[in-house]
């Protein structure tokens, strides 16, 4: 199942953050894995107020 980026973000959130967590050692892995652009993941995101935290290997709020 691709992402869908334009979906509801906490569930985007959610997601992510359980894929980064269980098969990805970084966000880059997990962007072409899944065929999207770390750029509008992140966008996406940032709109709700989280951030890729690359120490956490997480989306966290900022």
């Amino acid at each position: 199942m691709a992402m869908n980026l334009s979906g509801d973000p906490f569930i985007l959130l959610s997601v992510v953050n359980t894929k980064l967590r269980d098969f990805y050692n970084c966000l880059q892995d997990l962007c072409e894995s899944e065929d999207v652009s770390a750029r509008e993941l992140q966008a996406c995101l940032a709109a709700v107020g989280y951030a890729y935290d690359e120490k956490l290997n997480a989306f966290t709020a900022v």
